[in-house]
């Protein structure tokens, strides 16, 4: 029951999210609550479950008991909830499982004292032991916890007049609910370890890169640097005996270094200028590898302007890295194609997620984007895409003659 709450936050750290998308909401599978309010809203979802209590609070309050028996009542029902409670928020923490066992032990305990002294009533205290357990439990273990927890609310509603009555309503709830709980753990672990999983993705295409660009540049420069040093090192030895040789050697310094300088600044517009085809590569192999399934385009769209193109290319790398990133999505839609308006044609590239959605925050991307496309006449709009999910669309004009 209440212990549905924990998929606000069990277990690791956080991962950051940060960037296109948004951090707003409530508390989310396999995350710890972050701020007040997600630790409102968890407490308030584990909290709403305790509902079901009433019967006992109704027995204590009419069910012709002593005023001792109810005091003592009072306080064993508030000991329950409070051991129930933090057994259930501890679930967020790494907690050593023998105390968990303990813990469960001592919830099982007061149930069956409150259960075989108050009467019937109190047998639903075993459902909520049943919940915990599966939720608080590993699977290995909580397989046998829950159908134990149940054989013990059976054994203790014979032993209580009339408990025999209140069984079946009973087993079935404490049964299914401390599964439940244990698949809905085994949900926020395999969670975690995708989010830890996509955060690795990124990581590694950023290492990637960055080798690609180290390997390019010493593949470009290497030679023409150890030329360079060499023929200086000549030209020093032929000054001031052979001025026309070391002249000779000046000249072939100015020649490499000149195609040198070609040679990086076509390297580093290479990497400046991404192309759709390349970039609708990429972002197949990046989604697929961090389990997004892609909806991609078959066939880029011909014959766009070079700047147009590059501009198009910037926006679909920066929308896909944040779908890996940040959004926890599913699925991932990519669509491109040229449309004809009243003011001329354009190129529009939209990339939706079903992820966690959220408003965009204007940080070095979405603000690097925009310049992109203001330079060529372009606009670029992000935001959520319905009640679920996120949509970056960027429109590039293309003018009538194209």
């Amino acid at each position: 029951m209440g212990a549905t709450g924990t998929t606000g936050g069990t277990g690791a750290e956080p991962v950051a999210e940060t960037g296109l998308l948004g951090t707003k909401g409530g508390p989310r599978v396999g995350l710890r609550p972050e701020n007040r309010r997600q630790k409102m809203v968890k407490s308030l979802w584990i909290s709403v479950w305790l509902f079901y209590l009433s019967a006992p609070v109704t027995d204590l309050v009419s069910g012709g008991h002593s005023l001792g028996a109810r005091l003592l009542g009072a306080l064993g029902l508030a000991a329950f909830v409070a051991w129930y409670l933090l057994l259930v928020f501890r679930t967020a923490r790494q907690t050593e499982t023998r105390r968990v066992l303990l813990s469960v032990a001592v919830l099982s305990a007061q149930a069956t004292i409150l259960s075989l002294a108050l009467g019937r009533e109190w047998l639903v205290l075993f459902v909520y032991v049943a919940i915990a357990s599966g939720a608080a439990l590993p699977g290995e273990i909580s397989r046998f916890t829950v159908p134990g927890a149940t054989a013990l609310l059976a054994l203790t509603a014979f032993a209580v007049p009339g408990g025999d009555a209140y069984l079946a309503g009973l087993l079935i709830p404490a049964l299914m609910g401390g599964f439940a709980m244990v698949g809905i753990r085994a949900m926020i672990r395999t969670t975690m370890e995708l989010r830890e999983a996509r955060a690795t993705v990124a990581q590694l295409a950023a290492n990637e890169e960055r080798l690609r660009m180290a390997r390019d540049l010493h593949d470009l420069l290497g030679h023409s640097l150890s030329l360079i040093t060499l023929k200086s090192e000549l030209a020093g030895r032929m000054l001031p005996g052979h001025p026309e040789q070391a002249a000779q050697q000046v000249a072939d310094i100015e020649q490499v270094s000149r195609q040198a300088l070609v040679d990086v600044r076509e390297a580093v517009s290479g990497y400046r200028r991404p192309t759709l085809p390349g970039e609708l590569a990429g972002a197949r192999t990046a989604l697929t590898a961090a389990g997004v399934a892609a909806d991609l385009p078959a066939e880029p769209v011909e014959d766009l302007p070079e700047e147009a193109e590059s501009a198009l290319a910037w926006s679909l790398r920066e929308a896909v890295t944040n779908v890996v990133r940040h959004s926890g999505a599913q699925r991932c839609t990519v669509r491109l194609e040229v449309l004809q308006t009243l003011a001329g044609r354009i190129a529009e590239l939209s990339v939706t997620d079903d992820g966690g959605g959220g408003p965009a925050v204007a940080g070095n991307g979405l603000t690097g984007l925009t310049e992109r496309l203001e330079a060529v006449g372009g606009t670029l709009s992000a935001g959520p895409a319905g009640k679920k999910g996120f949509r970056l669309l960027a429109r590039v004009p293309l003018g009538s003659g194209s």
